[in-house]
């Protein structure tokens, strides 16, 4: 926020602030929602806006599932990824009202046994750092544990966090990760002694009446439920035709991460509690107090600023923290507290401007963050009393650009390699590379001989099977069964004897998401 935008905000503003309300959303609203449909090609998108002491405005857009004519609704459930996340820091926060534990607690005094790759971090984390991203590892660092779905458990995911190795000192730096709000989810289990989902289902679920809203990513068959769409037909994920997915991802084993699927009926309802400072303005019950209403709002790990982008400048936060559970900012000199969250095929927004007293929630059925971005600072202009430029188009512009040169990018590689071949083959026969891969932290995988080359498989995750097609040297790539999975490029490292001492994995697609953390594994072969 520059010096001249913060000035704008006088003396006199402050003091009407609490009294400036707008009885209406944009007058607008559905025809500028059909065209960020239009534009960036969302199949379905509810949007539920809440102002404080006024009943809750839901709308909603479009289809639940391409080629089927169900509509989306009120009540249609959407997964809302890490969003989840702030229904993990209220139970917290709870706990913390009650004296069952406090944010200084140590991890270590709750779950006997856990560590960390550093002892020093095993011992000092507390429960505040296991929700602020600040713990040392990088981003989505062991997200392979879970994401695609896998074999593994909550207690083992939690113990191969100390095979993990840190990218920075602890709390030094910020870098979102889900394993950690793991950890959390058992921190809750442990005190209530019961599990996470049973736990937020009787704490805030039931509380808030927030009956259809499910603890888990499964839902029943013929649920009122919005399917996930994806652009998956390239090797950029976000080009390509719009194609319904499978089904929602199971998330379930870090359902404290980001497991819930709630409608925008009753997300209105949490929505308001966070307005009210933790209390229901229905039933007047507190779910929380007030200071903890404040302590999660609170900055906790600082963010650099954001670089400016052509055409989206206004919309630069010149501010952006973490807090518990919500990331906090500025847009355009106001406050602004709000959290996305993202599964394959579906992204969501809560949004919420505590000095004006309104917040609004953003569901959509495809991969698609221009979407919400259109939405989101058109509805916080409104509210902000702010003329709107044409963020549609900015938006749209922008998203294009970093697509365009992330195809750039993988056509140069595509010719680099294109150049090399025939002379730069591998070091070795193909079927040397076979065997079985050790990393410490993720297990193993295997590769297998196969008549038209070698698979490779990860033993824990069934989606990451697929084929090894050679590059360049002694470096490969995968090409996924499941075309819904980044692929990745693996690269061998020979010993001066030949044998293979070393694989290593990094994504092939520059707008790879961090969950897809290759980078981070170092496979080993194991002993024949």
């Amino acid at each position: 926020m520059s010096r001249v935008h913060a000035l704008r905000i006088t003396l006199a503003c402050a003091l009407c602030v609490a009294s400036t309300s707008f009885a209406a959303p944009p007058a607008d609203l559905d025809r500028y929602a059909k065209r960020t449909l239009e534009t960036f090609s969302v199949p379905g998108m509810a949007v539920a806006i809440v102002e404080q002491g006024r009943p809750a405005d839901i709308r909603s857009y479009g289809v639940r599932k391409l080629g089927e004519p169900a509509t989306v609704d009120a009540h249609t459930l959407f997964a809302i990824g890490s969003t989840t996340k702030a229904f993990t820091t209220a139970l917290l926060a709870m706990l913390v009202d009650e004296g069952k534990l406090t944010w200084e607690t140590k991890v270590a005094d709750v779950l006997p046994g856990f560590k960390m790759y550093d002892p020093y971090v095993s011992s000092e984390m507390t429960v505040r750092d296991l929700v602020v991203h600040r713990s040392g590892l990088g981003p989505g660092a062991g997200d392979l544990l879970f994401f695609p779905p896998t074999s593994f458990t909550r207690a083992e995911i939690i113990h191969k966090l100390r095979f993990i190795k840190p990218v920075t000192s602890f709390r030094s730096a910020f870098a979102y990760d889900n394993l950690l709000y793991i950890v959390a989810g058992e921190v809750i289990a442990t005190v209530e002694k019961s599990t996470w989902e049973d736990v937020v289902r009787k704490r805030i679920l039931a509380p808030l009446q927030m009956n259809e809203t499910t603890a888990t990513s499964a839902l029943p068959a013929g649920a009122n439920r919005a399917w996930p769409h994806a652009r998956v037909s390239t090797e950029v994920r976000g080009l390509g035709a719009m194609s319904a997915l499978a089904d929602v991802t199971t998330v379930d084993v870090a359902a404290a991460a980001g497991a819930l699927n709630s409608n925008g009926v009753e997300i209105a309802r949490w929505l308001e509690l966070q307005l009210n400072g933790g209390q229901d303005a229905k039933t007047s019950t507190r779910l929380f107090s007030e200071s903890q209403a404040r302590e999660m709002w609170t900055p906790q790990t600082l963010l650099p600023p954001s670089p400016p982008i052509k055409g989206l400048e206004l919309a630069r936060a010149h501010f952006r923290a973490y807090a518990l559970g919500w990331s906090i900012s500025e847009y355009r000199g106001e406050m602004i507290v709000s959290h996305a969250g993202g599964v394959p095929g579906m992204v969501t927004l809560f949004t919420i401007v505590p000095e004006r007293h309104v917040a609004f929630a953003l569901f959509t059925n495809a991969e698609e963050p221009g979407a919400l971005s259109s939405m989101q600072f058109r509805l916080l202009d409104h509210y902000l009393g702010l003329k709107s430029p044409d963020w549609i188009a900015a938006v749209d512009e922008t998203f294009k650009g970093r697509l365009e040169k992330a195809k750039e990018q993988l056509a140069a590689s595509k010719e680099e390699a294109k150049d090399e071949q025939g002379s730069k083959g591998p070091s070795l026969a193909i079927e040397k590379y076979a065997g079985r891969y050790r990393d410490a932290w993720y297990g193993t995988v295997t590769i297998e001989r196969a008549a038209d080359g070698v698979n490779i498989r990860f033993d824990h995750t069934p989606a990451l099977t697929g084929k090894l097609e050679h590059v360049r040297y002694d470096t490969f790539r995968t090409r996924w069964t499941d075309r819904n999975v980044e692929d990745a490029y693996v690269t061998f490292a020979l010993n001066p004897d030949g044998s293979i001492e070393r694989m290593t994995m990094r994504a092939i697609s520059p707008l790879a998401d961090f969950s897809y953390d290759y980078q981070d594994l170092m496979f080993v072969p194991e002993p024949h």
